[in-house]
C-alpha cells in the first residue's frame, strides 16, 4: 500500500509539471501543435523504453477488447483542455477542477461498472468527500477575491 501512495504522489507531481511545462509550449506554439508534441514524444518514449524493458513481449497485445486502443485518442482531450483551461484559469485552478471532475467521474463510474469495472457501491460520504473537494476549489479560487481587489485599487490610487 505505501508503493501505491508514493506512486500516486510522484503521478500528481508529474502531471502538474507536465501541465506546466505543456501550458509554455501553447504560449508559443498553439494547441494542436502542443498536443503532437507532448503526445509524439510520449509515444516515442514510452515505445523506446518499454522495448528496452518489455523486448518482443511489448507486441503481444492478444484478448484486448478493441475499445481499449482508443485510449489515446482521450489522451488528445486531455491534452487541448488542459493546456486551453491552463490558460484561462492558470495552473493551480485548473488542476484543482481537474482533480475534483476526476474523482467525481472515478466515482461515478465505479458506482456503474462502466467499461467493465467492478461495481464499488455509491455512498453518500463519497459524495460529500467530492462536494466538499468542490467546495474548497471554489473558496480558494474567490475567497480572498475581495483583498486582492482592495489592494489593486489602493495601488492604483498611489
Amino acid at each position: 500500500m505505501l508503493i501505491g501512495l508514493l506512486l500516486a504522489l510522484l503521478a500528481g507531481s508529474l502531471v502538474g509539471l507536465q501541465n506546466i511545462f505543456n501550458s509554455r509550449v501553447n504560449e508559443r506554439a498553439g494547441t494542436w501543435p502542443t498536443t503532437t508534441l507532448v503526445l509524439g514524444l510520449g509515444f516515442l518514449a514510452s515505445f523506446l523504453i518499454g522495448l528496452a524493458i518489455e523486448g518482443k513481449r511489448l507486441f503481444h497485445l492478444e484478448h484486448m477488447e478493441l475499445w481499449f486502443w482508443y485510449s489515446g485518442i482521450v489522451g488528445v482531450g486531455v491534452v487541448v483542455c488542459m493546456v486551453n483551461g491552463m490558460k484561462w484559469l492558470g495552473p493551480t485552478y485548473t488542476i484543482s477542477i481537474v482533480m475534483c471532475s476526476q474523482l467525481f467521474f472515478a466515482l461515478l463510474w465505479d458506482s456503474f461498472g462502466f467499461l467493465g469495472l467492478e461495481v464499488v457501491p455509491f455512498t453518500m460520504k463519497q459524495l460529500v468527500g467530492v462536494l466538499v473537494i468542490g467546495s474548497g476549489i471554489l473558496l480558494f479560487k474567490f475567497g480572498g477575491a475581495r483583498e486582492i481587489r482592495a489592494a489593486v485599487a489602493s495601488r492604483e490610487e498611489a
